[in-house]
C-alpha cells in the first residue's frame, strides 16, 4: 500500500518544518513507497534530498491566483480558519489529493500541517485523513503574534476542529499530546517525534581549538530571536567575565543585521553544510524560552555528538536527561555556568551519549519502525 503525504510547500530542506516533513517522508517511503503531493510554493522545484528518497513519487500542483484563490480563502475563513492559515489553502491541492487518494492500492493519507489539513477537510469526510502536526499551534503562537485572549480562543477552536476530524493526529512530543488531549479529549493521538538523518551525520571527533559555542537556528522565528537576546543580554556577559576569549557563533538565516558590535559574536548566516559549524565549536546552545514542539536543531546537535546546553523549555519534548546526554540550565547565571564548564573542560562523554540517544530515538530508522503500522 502506497501512502499519500500532502504538503503545502515545495519540498526543500530549508526550515525545521521541512526537516520534519523529510523525516516523515523517508520513514513512510520505506514501507511500500510514497506519493508526495505538494503545492508549488517557496521554491521552484524539490531539492536533491527529497528527490533522492527511495520509493518516492513527487506530484506538483500550482495553486491558482485571483478569484479562485479568493474563494478558497473565503470558504476557509467562514469555516473558522485563522487568516494566516486560510491564505495558504489551495483548492487545486485538495482536488488532486482527492484524485490520488482514490487510486487503487492507496494506503494512508497524511495532511502535513494545519494548512494541508484544512485543505483536505472535505476529503476527510469521505475517508480517513491523518493530521501530521508540526506543533500544537495554540500552545504558543497566539502569544508570539500578540493576538490576546480573542486570538487564542479562535486558534484553539480551529485546532480543536482539526483534531476532532482527523482519523489520527501525529504529535511531536508527549507534552504536545497531553496539551492536545486537554484541548480535544476525543482526539486520536500518536507520538511521532521529530527526527534527523543521524546515519548521514559524521560525529565530531576532536575538541575544537577555540572556546566557541554555536547557536544554529532560523532567526526569522521569534522564539529563536528571543533566545539570542537572552544569550547576549543575560548569558555571555557572565561567560566573558570568566572566559574573555569565548566566542558565540550564530549560524542560520533571518538576522536583520549584526546582532552585536562585539567581535566575539560571529554572525555566520545561512550555510548549506553545517559540519564546519559544529566541528569548530565545543558546545551547541538551544536557549529557547518559548515555542512548541521539539527543536530539530537540538536533535541535530545531539547527532553530531557535540555537548548540548539547553533550557528546560527547549528540552520539554525530548527524552533527555540533564547531565547524562545534555546539560539543562534555567536562567542566565546557570546557563553561563554550564557554558563555562564545557568550554573550559570539555564533555566528550556527554556528546557521545547524546548521539547514542539520537540514534535510538530520533533517527529516520527509528521513525520508520514506529510508522510501520
Amino acid at each position: 500500500m502506497k501512502d499519500l503525504l500532502v504538503t503545502t510547500h515545495t519540498p526543500v530542506l530549508g526550515s525545521g518544518q521541512a526537516v520534519r516533513t523529510y523525516g516523515v517522508a523517508r520513514a513512510l517511503a520505506a514501507h511500500g513507497g510514497l506519493t508526495l503531493l505538494y503545492a508549488r510554493f517557496g521554491a521552484a522545484e524539490p531539492d536533491a534530498a527529497f528527490r533522492s528518497i527511495p520509493g518516492v513519487e513527487l506530484v506538483e500542483v500550482t495553486p491558482s491566483r485571483g478569484l479562485r484563490r479568493a474563494l478558497a480563502y473565503g470558504r476557509a475563513r467562514l469555516a473558522g480558519t485563522p487568516g494566516g492559515f486560510a491564505r495558504g489553502v489551495s483548492s487545486e491541492l485538495a482536488s488532486e489529493a482527492s484524485r490520488l487518494a482514490a487510486e487503487p492500492g492507496r494506503g494512508r493519507v497524511i495532511a502535513d500541517g494545519p494548512i494541508a489539513a484544512t485543505a483536505l477537510a472535505g476529503l476527510g469526510r469521505r475517508r480517513p485523513v491523518i493530521y501530521n502536526a508540526h506543533n500544537l499551534e495554540s500552545s504558543f503562537r497566539h502569544d508570539l503574534q500578540g493576538h490576546g485572549l480573542g486570538g487564542r480562543r479562535a486558534l484553539r477552536s480551529f485546532e480543536r476542529r482539526l483534531l476532532e476530524v482527523a482519523a489520527e493526529s501525529w504529535m511531536v512530543s508527549e507534552a504536545d499530546i497531553a496539551a492536545a488531549r486537554d484541548l480535544c479529549p476525543a482526539a486520536r493521538l500518536r507520538y511521532v517525534p521529530n527526527v534527523v538523518d543521524v546515519a548521514a551525520i559524521e560525529p565530531v571527533s576532536a575538541r575544537a581549538r577555540e572556546p566557541r559555542a554555536v547557536f544554529v537556528a532560523s532567526f526569522a522565528y521569534e522564539p529563536n530571536r528571543n533566545g539570542l537576546r537572552f544569550l547576549l543580554e543575560e548569558v555571555f556577559p557572565r561567560v566573558w567575565d570568566r572566559l574573555p576569549d569565548a566566542r558565540l557563533a550564530l549560524v542560520g538565516g533571518g538576522l536583520p543585521g549584526p546582532p552585536s558590535a562585539d567581535p566575539r559574536v560571529e554572525a555566520v548566516g545561512f550555510v548549506a553544510d553545517l559540519t564546519t559549524a559544529y566541528t569548530s565549536a565545543r558546545c551547541a546552545l538551544v536557549p529557547l524560552l518559548q515555542g512548541g514542539g521539539t527543536p530539530l536543531k537540538f536533535i541535530e546537535a545531539l547527532a553530531y555528538g557535540l555537548p548540548v546546553i539547553a533550557t528546560p523549555r527547549a528540552a520539554a519534548g525530548l527524552d533527555v536527561r540533564d547531565g547524562e546526554n545534555c546539560l539543562l540550565a534555567d536562567g542566565g547565571e546557570d546557563f553561563a555556568t554550564a557554558i563555562i564548564r564545557v568550554l573550559e573542560d570539555g564533555s566528550p562523554e556527554l556528546g557521545m551519549r547524546g548521539r547514542e540517544l539520537a540514534l535510538q530515538r530520533y533517527s529516520i530508522e527509528a521513525l520508520s519502525e514506529l510508522l510501520a503500522t
